[in-house]
């Protein structure tokens, strides 16, 4: 990456991800990832002072397919991680990929004044950049 621009967050983000209730089912998240062709849930804020949570594949994966549990019986509050670790917009995309290490992420939102604005993953950091 010598000798190249920056590239930031905000330009290498997707939208590709769906903002669902906490109460929902995990059969309903499924559903939705389905017919949206995504595979990750950012759970809504349940008020101002909350936090947004995130749903990946391999949660539902780990924490319901693994242990055998029904999912129309557990609701994605249950599976989610929560708060979400979340990267601002002008971040380099080099820094991201170093949080990404150091936390053991696949996935993080971009937001700025609370605001969701898109999504990155590892996807997102290999293809823009190179």
């Amino acid at each position: 990456m010598t000798n190249k621009s920056i590239i930031k967050a905000n330009m290498a983000m997707t939208q590709n991800f769906i903002k669902l209730d906490g109460m929902q089912t995990v059969q309903e998240a499924i559903d939705a990832m389905k017919e949206n062709n995504v595979e990750v849930i950012i759970v809504n804020k349940r008020d101002q002072h909350d936090a947004y949570g995130i749903v990946l594949l391999a949660d539902i994966a780990k924490r319901v397919l693994a242990k055998d549990k029904a999912p129309e019986r557990i609701n994605i509050y249950e599976i989610m991680s929560k708060p979400v670790v979340s990267v601002p917009p002008a971040m380099d995309v080099r820094y991201c990929a170093r949080l990404f290490d150091r936390f053991g992420l696949s996935h993080a939102p971009v937001i700025e004044s609370e605001e969701i604005l898109g999504l990155i993953g590892y996807k997102e950091l290999i293809l823009k950049t190179f």
